[in-house]
């Protein structure tokens, strides 16, 4: 049976037909509890290390609960990759000087790029209070550590209002305020609206932010998991997002690629927008974040 050709076939490429090497990645990891998650991050450190990113990260949990095990992790990637490690460092549970000390030992040691955080309390759900004698803020941290020694800052910023805001310009006036103390970048937490990132880009510039704003992807593979961190943050969960998942509970390959099918699109149509550096949470695993880079055309180098 003849067939009439369809119109229009052939004159759009795929999302990610053309990739023009002109993206860089920067990775997030926490520090591991286990003999057995310390293996499994190290696997994927060494995984990702190819990919040449600008900085890994590695965070710092509430209350400075995971102090050394950040530190014993930062150290081994500064000793054993050629990747630039960027510590986590919170204003919660640790007076000014301690927090200086923490800070003196990582430059020491060759640390040269610090993640400055607010930090969450040790209690979820509780209220922020600040240490009596701490920094109170995640502005007066990065004063302080600026003061310590000339590092490099990476600050967080909400492309959705935080939970403890009051609004859009309190947040924008708190980074506004980092800034102005010494960051030299924002982060965004993770988020699912490409027009949240951008109408939050445009914003901050219209505020006079003029630092980098860099989005934060994170690659679902259990939404359940995801709502949680999202409460924490403020980030909003989509309802088509619950609807791809459904029914893929036993089935983990179709939900990693499920996964990095949403992340890559949702990257693809940031870097359309003139994006070129993303930070991916990986929570310590490899696989998602490496076949997104890939897609994007961050090869191994």
């Amino acid at each position: 049976m003849n067939r009439e050709p369809l119109q229009g076939l052939g004159q759009h490429e795929p999302l990610f037909a053309q990739t023009r090497g002109d993206i860089e990645v920067s990775f997030e990891f926490f520090p591991p509890k286990t003999d057995t998650m310390a293996q499994t991050l190290w696997q994927s450190i060494q995984t990702l290390e190819p990919l040449k990113p600008r900085f890994v990260s590695v965070t710092y949990g509430a209350g400075g609960s995971t102090r050394e095990r950040t530190h014993a992790t930062v150290k081994r990637i500064l000793e054993e990759t050629g990747l630039t490690p960027a510590a986590h460092l919170t204003c919660v549970g640790a007076s000014r000087d301690q927090v200086n000390e923490v800070a003196r030992d990582y430059w020491e040691m060759g640390v040269r790029h610090l993640v400055a955080l607010r930090g969450d309390p040790p209690e979820p759900g509780a209220r922020y209070e600040p240490h009596p004698d701490g920094y109170r803020d995640a502005g007066e941290l990065v004063e302080g550590l600026k003061a310590v020694a000339p590092f490099d800052i990476s600050v967080a910023a909400y492309p959705e209002i935080h939970p403890d805001s009051v609004s859009r310009q309190f947040d924008l006036d708190n980074l506004r305020r980092k800034v102005d103390c010494g960051a030299d970048r924002a982060i965004t937490q993770f988020f699912f609206s490409v027009e949240s990132f951008l109408r939050f880009r445009d914003e901050a510039a219209a505020a006079g932010i003029d630092a980098e704003i860099v989005p934060g992807i994170l690659p679902v593979s259990n939404v359940a998991t995801t709502r949680r961190f999202a409460r924490a943050c403020g980030a909003a969960i989509p309802e088509w997002l619950d609807q791809l998942f459904e029914g893929l509970d036993d089935l983990p390959a179709a939900r990693q690629l499920i996964s990095a099918t949403v992340a890559a699109e949702l990257c693809g149509q940031l870097y359309a927008s003139g994006v070129r550096h993303f930070h991916f949470y990986t929570l310590n695993r490899a696989e998602l974040s490496y076949a997104i880079c890939h897609l994007l055309g961050v090869r191994a180098k």
